[in-house]
């Protein structure tokens, strides 16, 4: 089985890699990178960690898509439209106008949208030309918006996925004591925008059990991160990337996650080594959503999106059935939400593809959230899509994050100014 990797010079590939070491019945792993070099580092990294490996795939690499896409069974998409330097200054704009500029949420989100949805459109439509029977995983940030962009001509072959949901239901399932693989979570919402509603065990819900205690609930992330008291008001568990909903005021003040991981990856790719590469992945791990917590990340735990993505391409390949959070297209899985629109819920999947499971409406707090985003969504793919300044404008100007019309004209200029892949907007 072929695999190949868009954005193979990126810096977690060797998190997917070393997944495939441990048996995804991959025989051949393709790089895919537009920058030689990065795409040597992390080849650097990848032949270290499978030496002595028996059965390790094959590692090629090309700066050639056409190249990249022939006769391939996979393709997991994982580009960064602009690197690490498009989101440190995605957030200092933002910044500069005192709004979020998260790359997923805010204005730094549909900066990120409007010059990666273009690119993530036209490999949409090499891949639908190249190799139309392949499956494709998409990674690439905003996950939930982009995947909606490459489905307008892939269809159901492409599915995006996340670690944040699968790791909550973990450390939920932990702090209740209870085994994830004997368990029911009732998540939904779109990518970084969803609410864990109910842990069922032998037909019952337990997460009430959670909520009613302090200790338990204080004992994991979220619990952390949001508090009790308001995880007791919600009566959910909300995804960590709310926080920026729910505290605005104080993420809007947070440091530059972008200068941050730029600093943190300097040194790795200036002298590749595995050594090395292990060592700044701690370091970015510790200081993931540092600006929302007080001291370290205490969850390091391993398996989080490369986990999701090889059990989606083995139910798929194998038609090992499995129930996997993906972001797809809703159909009528999620009420309130239009059917061609991608959301983030529980989904069946075998060698079909992935079928996502009808859920109960959301509480019309989250409800007016998830709508008021998708809108935010579909106005920053129209906008990457046909050009339009005025979608763009919409984009800005709609979302619950960024507080004022005259903000989002400044943002759009600035961001059409800073960033060359936003010259159509200009």
């Amino acid at each position: 089985m072929r695999l190949t990797i868009l954005g193979g010079g990126g810096f977690r590939v060797p998190l997917v890699h070393g997944a495939l070491l441990a048996g995804g019945g991959v025989t051949e792993l393709v790089l895919h990178d537009v920058d030689p070099g990065r795409l040597a580092a992390i080849d650097r990294v990848l032949a270290e960690q499978a030496a002595g490996v028996p059965g390790a795939p094959r590692v090629r690499t090309t700066t050639d898509l056409r190249t990249a896409l022939s006769d391939v069974d996979f393709v997991f998409s994982a580009i960064r439209v602009g690197g690490l330097r498009g989101r440190r200054v995605d957030e200092q704009l933002a910044h500069a106008e005192g709004v979020l500029g998260q790359e997923t949420v805010g204005a730094g989100g549909v900066a990120y949208g409007l010059r990666t949805v273009p690119v993530a459109v036209a490999l949409a439509r090499k891949i639908a030309e190249l190799a139309p029977r392949a499956w494709v995983i998409n990674f690439t940030n905003p996950a939930g918006m982009v995947t909606e962009a490459m489905a307008a001509h892939l269809g159901g072959r492409v599915l995006g996925i996340c670690d944040s949901p699968v790791g909550l239901c973990r450390r939920v399932a932990r702090a209740l004591g209870v085994d994830p693989a004997t368990a029911w979570f009732d998540y939904a919402g779109l990518n970084h925008l969803g609410w864990l509603r109910a842990v069922r065990v032998g037909g019952s819900d337990v997460l009430p059990q959670l909520l009613a205690d302090p200790e338990a609930l204080e004992s994991f992330e979220e619990g952390k991160l949001f508090g009790t008291s308001w995880l007791r008001a919600l009566g959910a568990v909300p995804n960590e990337y709310l926080h920026y909903y729910y505290f605005t005021r104080e993420a809007a003040r947070s440091a530059s996650r972008g200068a941050v991981l730029l600093e943190q990856q300097r040194d790795f790719y200036a002298e590749p080594s595995l050594a090395s590469w292990e060592r700044t992945r701690l370091e970015r791990e510790a200081t993931y959503m540092a600006e929302a917590r007080e001291g370290e990340r205490d969850d390091l735990e391993g398996g989080g999106y490369e986990g999701v993505a090889l059990a989606l391409m083995r139910a798929i390949a194998y038609g090992e059935r499995t129930t996997l959070i993906l972001n797809v297209r809703n159909g009528s899985a999620l009420p309130g939400v239009p059917g061609d629109a991608v959301v983030e819920v529980p989904c069946v999947v075998d060698e079909n593809g992935a079928r996502p499971l009808a859920t109960a409406p959301l509480p019309d707090h989250a409800q007016g959230l998830v709508t008021a985003v998708k809108a935010v969504e579909r106005a920053t793919i129209e906008a990457a899509t046909t050009g339009s300044r005025e979608a763009a404008l919409r984009a800005f100007a709609l979302h619950p994050l960024v507080d004022s019309v005259s903000v989002a004209h400044r943002l759009l200029d600035a961001y059409a100014a800073a960033h060359p892949e936003l010259a159509y907007l200009a």
